[in-house]
C-alpha cells in the first residue's frame, strides 16, 4: 500500500503554486471555500453592496490561500512537468 502524503494540497505539475486537495480534509476546504462564496454572493447581493462582497471575496480568498500555504506541498520553484 501507498503512504498518503502528508499534505492536504499538492503543488501543481505545471507551473507554480497548488492544484487540486489530494486528501478529504483539502476537499473539505475547498467545498466550504465555494459554498461560502456562494452564499455571501446571495447575500450581497444588489449594486449598493460591492464593496462588501469585495471585502467578503477578499477575505476568504486569504483564509483560503492561508490554509493551503500551511497544509499545502512547498511549490519551490516552477515546474516543468517532469518531477
Amino acid at each position: 500500500m501507498s503512504e498518503r502524503p502528508p499534505f492536504w494540497f499538492a503543488a501543481k505539475r505545471y507551473g507554480y503554486g497548488w492544484g487540486l486537495p489530494v486528501r478529504w480534509e483539502g476537499w473539505v476546504v475547498f467545498i466550504g471555500y465555494l459554498a461560502l462564496l456562494y452564499l455571501g454572493m446571495n447575500y450581497f447581493f444588489g449594486p449598493e453592496s460591492r464593496l462588501g462582497l469585495g471585502l467578503y471575496i477578499a477575505g476568504l480568498t486569504a483564509a483560503l490561500i492561508a490554509i493551503v500555504f500551511i497544509k499545502g506541498e512547498r511549490p519551490l520553484r516552477w515546474r516543468w512537468g517532469k518531477d
